[in-house]
This record gives C-alpha cells, sequence and structure tokens, in this order.
C-alpha cells in the first residue's frame, strides 16, 4: 500500500484521540482489574449489536478473530502485571512505544508489506518519542518486572494488531470483523470482574459509569484503528494510533496539571514530525 490518504490518517488520529480519552477517564480508578473488565463489558455491548447489524465475516478472517482474541488475553494479564510493579505513566510509554517498530517487522515479515526508508523513519521517530515519556526524565527508574512486562504487553500489542490488520483485509465485512472481535474479548470480562466479585457491591456508582462509558469509547478507538489497516500500511496506523500516549500526556499537563511539560511538548513536535513523514512517503 502507498502512502495513507487524508481520510486514513483522520480515522488513526481519531482512534488515537480517543483512545487517550478513555485512558484518562479510567487513570484513577481504585481498582484497575475491574476498571478493565467493565470497559471489556462496554466492548461487548457495542460487538454484540455489530454482531446483529452487519454481515459477518468470510471464512478466512475466522483464525485471524480467533488469534487476536487469544492474544489479547495475554495482553491484558501482561499489563495487570506491569501495572501491579510499575506506575502507568513508567508501564505504558514502553508498552505503546515498542509496538509500531514491532507491528512494521511483522507486517512486513506476514503481510508482504514493505516500507519505505522515509516511513520507516517516521515510525521509528514516533516510537522513540513515546518512549521518551519514560527514559528521558531525570532520574527515571523502573522495576525490571515492570519493563519485563510492560515489553510483553507491547510484544502483545503488535502481534493483535498484525493479526487484525491481516483479518479485517480477508473478511470482506470489516464492520461485521469488529463486531465478534469484540464480542468474543467480552468474554474476559466474567473474569475479571470474577477475581474482583467480592470487591463489586462497594465499587462507587460513578465509577461504574466510567468503566463502561470508557470501554465504549474504547471499543470506537480500536474499532476506528481497525477498519483504517484496511486503508493503509499496517505500520502507519499502529505508529499514528500510539501517539495516543503524547495526546493522553497533554491532557495531564492541560487538565490534570502535570509536571514535567517540556519533554511532553518536545515528544508532542517529533511525533508530528514521523507523522508527517508517514504521510508523504
Amino acid at each position: 500500500m502507498g502512502a495513507p490518504t487524508q481520510f486514513a490518517i483522520g480515522l488513526i488520529l481519531c482512534a488515537a484521540v480517543l483512545h487517550a480519552v478513555w485512558n484518562a477517564m479510567v487513570k484513577g480508578s481504585s481498582d484497575r482489574v475491574i476498571a478493565l473488565g467493565l470497559i471489556n463489558l462496554g466492548h461487548g455491548l457495542v460487538g454484540i449489536v455489530m454482531v446483529v447489524l452487519y454481515l459477518p465475516p468470510a471464512r478466512e478472517a475466522w483464525p485471524f478473530i480467533v488469534a487476536s482474541t487469544f492474544i489479547h488475553y495475554f495482553y491484558y494479564g501482561f499489563l495487570l502485571v506491569a501495572y501491579r510493579f510499575g506506575d502507568l505513566s513508567q508501564v505504558y510509554p514502553i508498552a505503546r512505544g515498542v509496538a509500531p517498530v514491532l507491528v512494521a517487522l511483522g507486517a512486513q515479515f506476514f503481510a508482504g508489506e514493505v516500507l519505505p526508508p522515509v516511513a520507516w523513519a517516521g515510525i521509528v521517530i514516533i516510537s522513540v518519542a513515546i518512549g521518551a515519556q519514560t527514559f528521558g526524565r531525570r532520574g527515571a527508574r523502573i522495576n525490571a518486572g515492570a519493563l519485563a512486562a510492560a515489553v510483553l504487553t507491547g510484544i502483545t500489542i503488535a502481534s493483535y494488531s498484525v493479526a487484525d490488520g491481516m483479518g479485517v483485509r480477508a473478511s470482506g465485512s470489516p464492520l461485521g470483523y469488529i463486531g465478534w472481535l469484540f464480542a468474543l474479548e467480552a468474554v474476559s470480562t466474567a473474569v475479571l470482574l470474577g477475581v474482583r466479585w467480592d470487591k463489586l457491591r462497594d465499587y462507587p456508582l460513578k465509577n461504574y459509569l466510567i468503566g463502561i462509558g470508557g470501554g465504549l469509547i474504547s471499543a470506537l478507538a480500536y474499532g476506528l484503528a481497525i477498519y483504517a489497516k484496511g486503508l493503509t500500511s499496517l505500520g502507519t496506523v499502529s505508529a499514528i494510533r500510539e501517539s495516543s500516549v503524547i495526546i493522553a500526556a497533554l491532557i495531564g499537563v492541560v487538565w490534570f496539571g502535570e509536571r514535567p511539560w517540556k519533554l511532553r511538548m518536545v515528544s508532542v513536535v517529533f511525533v508530528v514530525i514521523g507523522i508527517v513523514l508517514l504521510a508523504t512517503a
């Protein structure tokens, strides 16, 4: 595939903004396991509606749906382990920063997508800018277990991104593919909420609404990203979508008064440079 169209870039940027928004919504959750379970519940609700409304994906797409669903379960596990040993501000940029390069490599190996040097430069610049949110801080230290879990999380992100990219192209019904993927992923809701069953009664109603609302926004965010994978290269989609980390950092600066802000602004500049390179590659 050639350079992404303005429509494709717009879809991916919308997905990135929505992704940052739902992460900001659940950032202060008192129980991340319950929050993640409620987000998956929101996915499932969207998935059921889409399964009813749209044609099912072609037979060729089902192995990718099964693979992506299975990989997502590992993603949730590694993410929770990473959060157990490290802070969100440390773990998340690492997991999201390694994903674009791994997606581009996976797409080249499995889907035959060979990107031009300019596109590779854009992907690397975006990945480094995202990762700098952790390693660019003065005196930054991260627990070895958190680092390992964050990298494994990034590997699972790249794995399901490639699987979904190939699956949606083979589906013949992108919206049907997205619907079945969300519906099957929601099975993890029972597991996540089941291990916190004794705490659900005391969980604030506001947090229930935030979790499910975050799930609806998250579903829209990833649905847009999956749809965009049928329009342009998988590496391009991943790199621009993962810029949500930088958008979330900006939300933290503007809405929550988080600091330091200078590193975040520098990262924003380099992400924009990377996106421009991808758009013109």
